[in-house]
């Protein structure tokens, strides 16, 4: 099984634990609006431009809310389980080059959003591919960072980012962590910050990711 298998199976059954109202990471959205998002990326490609381009956020919304009243919430998690759907599931290799990082962001972001949890040990490889988009996407993923971004990866590895000038912050952790981090989750990412307190407070406040 791919790793990206493996999360879209991993998160399939903790929506089916949890149920459609239990919190997520993403900000306004419950378990049955994340569920609603990740079918709508896969099999609605007329509206997932929406996800990224805030002139048809409208659009996109409207659609995910027609899909949770046409499925359902447990018809949603099927979808998800039984992907990859659209695109993700013809062209080969898609769906572990781009859902592997997808599905671990959006599986952490219902794991970190319950009252108790622990962060998972990933395997070595995934660690390595985590850090391989990292240190890729550090431009696009830190372009909104106030400050200079330096970013330490436990094991071995060095990322800057953020801003030219200015003060710097030191960022360390595991490349999972790091990787969380640069897409928005700062306060619930595992990492250890260093620098000026107030750079570092800018930091955490940012708009991060893409």
């Amino acid at each position: 099984m791919t790793h990206a298998r493996a999360e879209r199976a991993a998160l399939s059954d903790l929506f089916a634990r949890l149920g459609p109202d239990s919190p997520t990471l993403c900000e306004g959205w419950t378990t049955f609006d994340l569920a609603a998002h990740l079918v709508l990326r896969e099999r609605r490609p007329d509206a997932a431009g929406g996800i990224a381009l805030a002139p048809l956020a409208g659009y996109t919304a409207k659609v995910q809310e027609s899909l949770k009243a046409k499925h359902g919430f447990e018809g949603l998690v099927e979808l998800v389980r039984s992907g990859p759907g659209g695109v993700y599931g013809l062209v080969p290799g898609l769906d572990q080059a781009v859902n592997t990082m997808e599905f671990f962001i959006h599986h952490e972001d219902v794991r970190r959003a319950q009252r108790v949890w622990e962060p998972r040990e990933m395997p070595a490889d995934l660690e390595e591919s985590f850090w391989k988009r990292v240190r890729a996407g550090r431009g696009l993923f830190l372009r909104k960072a106030p400050v200079a971004v330096v970013l330490h990866r436990i094991g071995g590895g060095v990322a800057l980012g953020g801003a030219k000038d200015g003060p710097k912050v030191e960022v360390t952790g595991p490349a999972g962590e790091l990787l969380l981090f640069c897409f928005g989750r700062q306060a619930h990412a595992k990492v250890d910050l260093s620098g000026d307190e107030a750079a570092v407070a800018r930091l955490m406040d940012a708009s991060l990711g893409v």
